[in-house]
């Protein structure tokens, strides 16, 4: 049985208009589409989702909540940190994999 309490993600998405949106999801495929067809969140009203530019995983729903609500405290010069420090760890990822598949 898969484990789906930890199954939620908290988002970041530029907008048309450059503004910074933050929710959260199971499925962010759909709740993207949701965003483009303005049937998701207000916000989107008027706007249109650009670039997902941060996906945290590994959140309960009550995480989740917690870790949108801190980001969405933030100012936009801290969440564009929060974003470029995202972009940096998973660059020191990808750099530390294998290139083969047999590694």
């Amino acid at each position: 049985m898969l484990n789906t309490e930890k199954s939620w993600l908290v988002y970041i998405i530029e907008a048309s208009d450059h503004s910074l949106y933050t929710g959260i999801t199971k499925d962010m495929p759909r709740r993207w589409q949701q965003h483009l067809n303005g049937t998701g969140a207000k916000f989107f009203r008027g706007r249109k989702p650009l670039n997902l530019k941060f996906l945290e995983s590994e959140h309960t729903r009550s995480t989740a909540s917690q870790r949108e609500a801190a980001i969405k405290k933030l100012g936009r010069q801290a969440k564009l940190k929060l974003i470029n420090e995202c972009f940096s760890k998973l660059d020191q990822n990808l750099l530390s994999m294998p290139l083969d598949s047999e590694a």
